[in-house]
């Protein structure tokens, strides 16, 4: 009789709108769902937060469980996290878990799930002062557009990653391209992209933590303030030193002996004149196209946007001192008879300030937020009545966190949540290829306010049931806040 060859028996996986068919042994495509002898298994260990300053140990390694009495030995009181606890997904389910435990008198609830976010993003913030791109420019990694240039911030530029247009909007390539860029930002990976084209295209490497490196080159120091502040706060270290200062800045170059600190220090006139838009005294826009050199500019010689200096008030041997607004670029004239900039060795003074400008820079970093909206189907996972979870977050009787890390909730309507990737468990976002990301999300309330908000009230559970020796724990995170600290609620004001 010939060998009938037997097709390992599959499941179907509904945590999702993908719906895989897994065989025995097998993962499904969001690589977090696995068959294993027909279960249906998470692959990532449900996390938790255990807070205490105390070395991580096997929890209730020497004990079962079902022992425990609720108190905390080995850490303080744990937060369960939604990190690894599975989604709602098809919408209909309570949350994988709906956890209670007594916190300081009071009967607390966590509710945990993973949210599928389509309407999700990330936006970026890289300190530097270097020209990545105009405002609206386009993104993109590996060819496909992902997001925009923003509106700069103080020493910082901003980037719009991801969102519905692009994950869903767009074409099939498009959408998983942006859903793997995402992914990976959101889990602190290296993430290569290109802004704008042709010949002003910027190479950039994005990171959560880590210096941004630009057209290949990593940046060191976030500016101390524009030209103009600059100005202001080393003025006295100049003094007696130099004669004037010019701070280059593509967006406020600052000249000393004009500045309203020059005229209160008595810095003379000195007859300079500035390639560019004066604003007030001292303050000058567009000295010069933005780009990665001084200050953001698209020089490498500052003399660039000297004019002639007057004669009648200039004098042979001026000096002059050019700085960028992170000190690390400077350099020292002195005026020839027919007045004009003659590069000379920088006085030691001089070289001091501009070293104490770099001082006080900040290191630059990028720094990553993952952005989402959490939808209908995510709040039907808490209560009966999506809306009176917005409600109770509005009215602060809940406290939304992602990952145990606390969010920010934006005003308006719906439950929009803006979190720092680094404040979260490392490993917390997942996705699936719909495409969309799933990230964690927790909502934390006394139990009889869940149970006015029309929660599953019958699918809670003790702490003491969720926790186990498979359970993944890490510790909190200095100054991180905790989920469940009264002062987050609105009715700890009334309790005196």
């Amino acid at each position: 009789m010939a060998n009938e060859r037997v097709m390992p028996e599959k499941i179907r996986c509904d945590a999702c709108p993908v719906m895989c068919f897994i065989a025995d042994g097998k993962i499904g495509a969001c690589d977090r769902y696995a068959n294993h002898g027909g279960d249906l298994v998470r692959l990532d260990a449900l996390t938790i937060i255990e807070n205490t300053d105390h070395k991580l140990v096997p929890f209730m390694k020497d004990s079962p469980v079902e022992d425990w009495d609720g108190n905390i030995i080995q850490g303080n009181r744990p937060f369960v996290t939604a990190v690894g606890a599975g989604t709602t997904y098809p919408d209909y389910k309570p949350a994988p878990f709906i956890v209670s435990q007594d916190v300081e008198g009071v009967d607390m609830v966590t509710v945990v799930t993973e949210g599928i976010f389509s309407y999700c993003g990330v936006k970026v913030k890289i300190d530097t002062d270097r020209h990545i791109g105009h405002e609206c420019d386009i993104v993109r990694v590996n060819g496909e557009p992902i997001g925009h240039v923003m509106t700069s911030e103080y020493g910082s530029k901003m980037l719009s990653l991801g969102g519905v247009e692009h994950l869903t909007g767009g074409s099939k390539k498009e959408g998983r391209v942006t859903c793997d860029a995402l992914l990976k930002l959101c889990n602190r990976e290296a993430v290569d992209m290109v802004i704008g084209t042709e010949d002003h295209a910027v190479t950039l490497r994005v990171e959560a933590g880590k210096p941004p490196i630009i057209n290949g080159d990593e940046e060191k120091l976030m500016r101390v303030g524009c030209g103009s502040a600059t100005i202001g706060m080393f003025a006295k270290q100049w003094l007696t030193h130099v004669d004037d200062v010019v701070v280059v800045d593509d967006h406020i170059t600052g000249v000393l002996s004009e500045h309203q600190a020059g005229k209160m220090l008595d810095v003379p006139p000195t007859g300079i004149k500035i390639n560019g838009r004066r604003s007030t005294p001292g303050r000058y826009f567009q000295v010069a196209e933005p780009g990665t050199g001084w200050g953001g500019t698209g020089i490498e010689d500052p003399l660039l946007i000297l004019g002639p200096f007057n004669p009648k008030v200039a004098w042979e041997g001026l000096r002059l001192l050019m700085v960028s607004t992170t000190g690390e670029q400077y350099a020292y004239f002195e005026l020839d008879s027919d007045l004009v900039p003659q590069p000379a060795e920088i006085p030691h003074a001089l070289r001091q300030s501009a070293d104490l400008i770099a001082e006080n820079c900040e290191p630059s970093i990028c720094s990553v937020l993952f952005m989402g909206g959490a939808g209908g189907s995510l709040r039907a996972g808490v209560t009966e009545n999506p809306v009176r979870l917005t409600q109770s977050v509005k009215n602060a009787l809940t406290f939304v966190s992602c990952g145990g890390a606390e969010a920010y909730v934006w005003p308006g309507g719906g439950i929009t949540v803006m979190v720092d990737v680094l404040d979260m468990p490392t490993g917390s976002f997942g996705y699936v290829p719909t495409p969309a990301l799933v990230a964690p999300i927790e909502f934390t309330m006394r139990t009889a306010d869940y149970g006015t908000l029309g929660g599953h009230m019958s699918e809670i559970k003790a702490v003491s049931a969720v926790v186990s020796e498979d359970t993944r724990k890490v510790s909190s995170m200095e100054n991180q806040a905790d989920p469940m600290a009264r002062s987050n609620y609105s009715w700890s004001r009334e309790i005196t």
